[in-house]
């Protein structure tokens, strides 16, 4: 038997599929095993292109690494490389296979033989183990959600993970910043810590990709279209799966390999399962924090409110007693300077409870249509002449801006107040910008936007930012509470940012802060939109200020403050009647008793409160006119009733010409 004929038989009896292939990649040899194998008739194999029997995607990358291997031959066998090559019949079914090499010399050049085996059931058991492993990774990525205390506690531990289920150099979890115009590596293998984003990403089309909110895939990152991937091209392939919160992307999950490499449906399935995962679980704690956060704020600001309103009682008898005291010493100037300095520091009392009210969303406010362009034109002339020469101010308003619905009084302390906080945080001078556009909540919204707490509509937002020295997470945690602040002793009151927020919070908006160290601070307000064109106020009718033997009915709990009442409304002409409840005013008003007028407070301890007893004694007397008085706005006269109300501590005069003014009006409408 020649050689020839026993290569011939040999060749054929072989379990494996062969190809003998020439120099050019033309198959010259196929035994029956191959034909069987790739689906082919017999002799349909001869002179076809090697890359024939492989998918037109990877055709280009095989020829060139063919030209690689017959540059330099060797023996290869099957298994060496850990990696597999995917097959092609005719009919475009694919399917995996192992292949080893060995060069062959002959008479018409040189030759290379490929034995090449269907991997299929080995693979299909190596996949169910690596599924299993995934499973199991998955699995413990959900325990650690269930455990963590923080968001931290998962994200940090991500890119480990991951990096060693896949087996893959470089792992990074990436979010993007508030304003949407950065990247940051939260937590990554294979990048240097403090690294802004990978080396050699493209940020801003990484920033557009990530908000595609599809996955980036590129498995030869070298033959990948430049401008198509957002990806380093200095990495062989990677894969880029968004962090979905909602369908709104807050971030994604970036891996990649020095090496070309085939990311299978399982690889895939893993990320998107682990970003899935990720993001549900940031956003979960993203919500609990922001609840968590509001919890506290309100809990603080009732327990403000309660003070305030306890502080403004005492502050109203203090008050009408050195009034009544400066009345009786008339003829005594010494004693009357320094009754009008106690007063003076009676008054500077008040604005601190008026501050806390403000936190606590119980100040007097006057809302209405506020065309904010040309309060902002005010306000940018305010703060030009005190803002200082190392300080740049830049104001832009967006076209064609719709009115806010907010008290302008207290939107326009609250600007003012922002900016000087700004100022006050570059000690060293630097840029102020406040920028004011209308803006939308949709239905539908991240808990990475800060805008849980606002209903969905139309609003106004105002920002200011600066470019100051910014704040540390734990300073921005508490940066809205009343009396926080870094500032030096004796520099300011820690109550400027509550002060903003409880008036946003009142007016139907929120506040919401981004600040990092060394990045300084941007502070949104956001207000309603009024439904109303901007008008002006109507000014107030006059009223004479002094009874002409009127009766009075005062109801007031505290005896202290019924006694200032009851002393303020004789000596300006009105007979009195007091009483200390609701009860003991509707039963004195049920019988024959006399009443011009009812002066109540708000808050009257058991029973009901002013704004109830106002209602049940207009159901005694329709015409009754009422004036109340409280410490602090509440739910009970918020309501837009034709009640009056007069804030505590008041003067005097101002409790004449309410109820002056609440009889002239109940005059002209009997």
């Amino acid at each position: 038997m020649s050689a020839r004929a026993s290569f011939a038989d040999l060749f054929e009896a072989v379990p494996d599929a062969l190809l003998l292939v020439d120099g050019e990649g033309r198959i010259v040899q196929a035994n029956a095993q191959a034909e069987r194998l790739f689906g082919y008739a017999p002799g349909a194999l001869l002179r076809l292109p090697v890359e024939a029997l492989i998918p037109a995607a990877a055709r280009e990358r095989h020829r060139r690494y063919r030209e690689h291997y017959m540059a330099k031959p060797h023996v290869r066998p099957m298994g060496v490389t850990g990696q597999s090559l995917i097959g092609l019949r005719p009919d475009g079914t694919q399917f995996p296979v192992e292949i080893a090499l060995s060069p062959m010399g002959g008479e018409h050049g040189p030759r290379y033989l490929a034995s090449v085996r269907d991997i299929s059931e080995t693979q299909r058991a190596r996949q169910a183990l690596v599924r299993a492993r995934y499973d199991a990774l998955a699995a413990r990525i959900g325990q650690l959600a269930l455990e963590a205390q923080d968001e931290s506690g998962v994200v940090d531990a991500l890119p480990r993970l991951l990096a060693a289920a896949l087996d893959i150099a470089t792992v990074a979890v990436l979010f993007v910043s508030g304003d949407r115009q950065s990247v940051e590596v939260r937590a990554s293998v294979g990048l240097d810590e403090g690294d802004a984003v990978a080396p050699g990403l493209d940020e801003a089309l990484l920033l557009a990709q990530i908000g595609a909110g599809e996955t980036v895939l590129a498995e030869d990152l070298a033959n990948a279209a430049a401008a198509r991937f957002a990806l380093p091209a200095s990495a062989g392939s990677g894969v880029l799966v968004p962090l979905l919160d909602r369908g709104r992307p807050m971030g994604a999950l970036l891996a990649l390999a020095p090496q070309p490499r085939h990311f299978d449906h399982d690889a895939l399935h893993l990320l998107r399962s682990v970003a899935n995962l990720a993001a549900a679980f940031v956003q979960r704690r993203r919500t609990e924090e922001q609840l968590a956060h509001s919890q506290r704020l309100d809990a603080i600001g009732q327990l403000t409110g309660g003070i305030a309103h306890d502080f403004n009682n005492l502050l109203t008898v203090m008050s009408g007693s050195l009034q009544l005291l400066e009345m009786e010493c008339a003829d005594k100037p010494e004693a009357g300077e320094l009754i009008a300095s106690a007063l003076r520091s009676v008054g500077r009392g008040a604005e601190l409870t008026g501050k806390l009210l403000a936190f606590a969303r119980r100040q007097r406010l006057s809302p209405r249509a506020v065309d904010v362009s040309a309060l902002l034109g005010d306000v940018e002339s305010m703060l030009k002449r005190t803002l200082g020469d190392s300080v740049h101010l830049h104001v832009e308003c967006g076209a064609g801006l719709p009115p806010a619905y907010a008290d302008p009084g207290q939107l326009e302390a609250a600007l003012l107040n922002l900016a000087l906080n700004a100022r006050d945080a570059m000690p060293r001078g630097g840029e102020i910008a406040i920028e004011a556009g209308a803006h939308r909540v949709a239905a539908e919204r991240s808990a990475g936007d800060g805008e849980a707490e606002l209903a969905a509509g139309d609003y106004l937002r105002l920002a200011v930012a600066d470019t100051g020295r910014g704040m540390a997470p734990e300073t921005l945690a508490r940066a809205m509470e009343p009396f926080f602040t870094t500032k030096e002793a004796g520099r300011g009151s820690g109550l400027g940012l509550s002060m903003v927020y409880g008036f946003a919070k009142q007016s139907g908006g929120h506040l919401r802060i981004d600040s990092a160290l060394g990045y300084g601070t941007r502070v949104e307000l956001f207000l309603p939109v009024a439904r109303a064109r901007a008008e002006a106020p109507a000014p107030a009718a006059g009223a004479r200020a002094s009874g002409r033997g009127e009766t009075v009915l005062v109801v007031e709990d505290d005896a202290a403050v019924r006694a200032i009442a009851v002393a303020f409304l004789r000596s300006c002409g009105y007979r009195v009647v007091a009483v200390d409840n609701a009860a003991e005013a509707l039963r004195y008003l049920a019988g024959d008793g006399e009443a011009a007028a009812m002066f109540s407070d708000v808050m009257l301890g058991e029973g009901m409160n002013g704004k109830e007893l106002a209602a049940a004694a207009r159901r005694l007397r329709a015409a009754l006119p009422v004036v109340l008085t409280s410490g602090y706005e509440t739910p009970a006269v918020a309501a837009g009733e034709s009640f009056d109300l007069l804030r505590k501590p008041y003067r005097r005069e101002q409790v004449a010409a309410a109820i002056a003014r609440a009889i002239a009006a109940g005059s002209d409408g009997g």
